[in-house]
C-alpha cells in the first residue's frame, strides 16, 4: 500500500473517532496526494510515522481519504466486509422483527460510502465514493455468503457520486429481473420499485416517526404532503383516519400510493392529487379545507450550505401554509431531511410561524432517524433527520 502521512497534530480528529481525512491535513511534501491512484487503499500515518489505520483515497476530492479500520495491517477483503455486515445485521435483528431495513448505513456502520437496503432476500446497494466503488466485488461476495440473495441491485444514482467523479449506474448484479414487490413497515404493506423508484425504492429512516404519526390519526382527516408512495398517509389510514389526501408532483409516485391503498384495503378513504405542494396549499386555503393531522415531509430543500437562506424560506412557507389548513386542536408533523437545516432552526421556525399566525403551538414529541440509520457520534453529518410533532390551537 501507499502511505498517507498527516501534518503535525492533524491526527487529533481521527483519534477522537472521526473517519474522514481532508486534503489540507495531508503532508504532501512527504506523501504527495497526486501520486496516489484514486480509489486505492493506503496506510494512514501521523506526522511521526505512527500507524492510524487503513483508508481508501481519492486525491481529487476535498475529503481525500476515508478510514476503514484502525488496524494498520488489516486486509480489506470479503472477510472484512462479512464481519462488518454481520455486526450491522445483529443491531437490525434486535431492533426489527422482519427483514426490511437499512442494513448498512455508511460511516455509522464502519463502511464509509456504502449503503445497503434489505427487503427480505432482495438487496439494494449504493457505493457513493470511488474507494467503495473499487471494493464492490468484496461487498457483493460478502452479501452472497451471508444471505444468498434472490436479487442484488446496484442503484448508484446518489448525487454524492458526482463529487467523486462518478457517473450514475443501475445494474442487476444477481437475478434475471427485478419487478416491483411487496414489503412491510409497521404492519402495513407497500409495493416497492427499487429500479424505477427514488433512492433505493423506500425511505426507511422515518419508520418510527410514521408509526407515531399513525397513532395520532384515528378519526382524523389527514393531509400527506409530498406523499411519494403514501408511506405516511396509508399508515394513517390503516390506523383509522377517516380520509387521507395524498399530494405529490409525481404521477408515478401517486400510482404507487393508489396501489398501496388497495393492498391495505383503504382505497375508499384515500384520494391522490398531483400538484406542486405550494400551489396545493394556496388552493386548499381558498377552498377552506381543514385537516386534523398534516404530515409535512418534503425532500431536502437545502442541499448545500450556500442554499440555506432560500431553503429556510421554503420551509417557512410550507409550514405557514400547513398551519393555515390545520383545524383548531389539530396536529402538524413537520419533518426535514436537510442536514444544513439544524434542528434548532426548524424549532424556531415553527415557533415564529405559529406566532405570526396567532396560534398557540406546543411540541408533543420530537423524532429522528430510526435505529437502522445509526448516528456516528464523531460525524455530525450522519444525524440529518428531524421531525417535530406540533399540537396547535387558538392563541392563548
Amino acid at each position: 500500500m501507499h502511505e498517507l502521512k498527516l501534518k503535525r497534530n492533524e491526527e487529533k480528529r481521527l483519534r477522537s473517532g472521526h473517519l474522514w481525512i481532508f486534503s489540507n491535513e495531508v503532508d504532501i511534501a512527504q506523501t504527495p496526494l497526486k501520486g496516489m491512484p484514486a480509489g486505492e487503499l493506503v496506510q494512514v500515518l501521523d506526522s511521526r510515522g505512527a500507524g492510524l489505520g487503513v483508508a481508501y483515497v481519492n486525491p481529487d476530492t476535498l475529503i481525500c481519504a476515508r478510514l476503514l479500520t484502525r488496524r494498520q495491517h488489516a486486509k480489506i477483503d470479503e472477510a472484512f466486509f462479512r464481519e462488518r455486515i454481520q455486526t450491522a445485521l445483529h443491531l437490525r435483528e434486535r431492533a426489527f422483527a422482519k427483514p426490511y431495513y437499512r442494513l448498512v448505513h455508511g460511516e455509522s456502520d464502519g463502511l464509509p460510502g456504502l449503503v445497503v437496503d434489505r427487503f427480505d432476500r432482495v438487496f439494494v446497494v449504493q457505493t457513493n465514493t470511488l474507494g467503495m466503488e473499487r471494493l464492490q466485488p468484496q461487498v457483493f461476495a460478502a452479501l452472497e455468503a451471508l444471505f444468498d440473495p434472490s436479487a442484488l441491485l446496484l442503484k448508484n444514482t446518489s448525487a454524492l457520486r458526482s463529487l467523486e467523479g462518478l457517473s450514475d449506474e443501475t445494474r442487476l448484479v444477481k437475478g434475471e429481473s427485478l419487478q416491483p414487490f411487496v414489503m412491510e413497515e409497521n404492519g402495513v404493506r407497500f409495493q416497492v420499485d427499487p429500479v424505477s423508484g427514488q433512492k433505493t425504492g423506500w425511505f426507511f429512516d422515518h419508520r418510527s416517526n410514521r408509526a407515531l404519526a399513525a397513532s395520532l390519526a384515528k378519526g382524523q382527516r389527514v393531509l400527506d404532503l409530498f406523499s411519494y408512495s403514501g408511506a405516511w398517509g396509508i399508515q394513517a389510514a390503516v390506523a383509522g383516519a377517516t380520509r387521507v389526501d395524498c399530494v405529490d408532483a409525481s404521477e408515478s409516485a401517486l400510482g404507487l400510493a393508489r396501489e398501496n391503498a388497495r393492498l391495505n384495503g383503504v382505497d375508499d378513504r384515500l384520494t391522490v392529487e398531483r400538484e406542486d405542494a405550494f400551489e396545493f396549499l394556496k388552493r386548499a386555503r381558498e377552498e377552506r379545507r381543514h385537516y386534523g393531522l398534516i404530515l409535512l415531509d418534503p425532500p431536502a430543500l437545502i442541499k448545500r450550505k450556500k442554499d440555506a437562506k432560500a431553503g429556510i424560506e421554503a420551509y417557512r412557507r410550507l409550514n405557514q401554509g400547513a398551519l393555515q389548513l390545520l383545524e383548531p386542536g389539530g396536529i402538524l408533523v413537520s419533518a426535514s431531511c436537510s442536514y444544513h437545516l439544524q434542528r434548532e432552526t426548524l424549532h424556531d421556525l415553527l415557533r415564529a410561524t405559529a406566532r405570526h399566525g396567532d396560534r398557540h403551538l406546543s411540541f408533543i414529541a420530537e423524532g429522528s432517524q430510526a435505529a437502522d440509520h445509526p448516528v456516528h457520534p464523531a460525524i455530525p453529518e450522519t444525524q440529518y433527520l428531524k421531525a417535530f410533532f406540533c399540537a396547535v390551537s387558538a392563541s392563548l
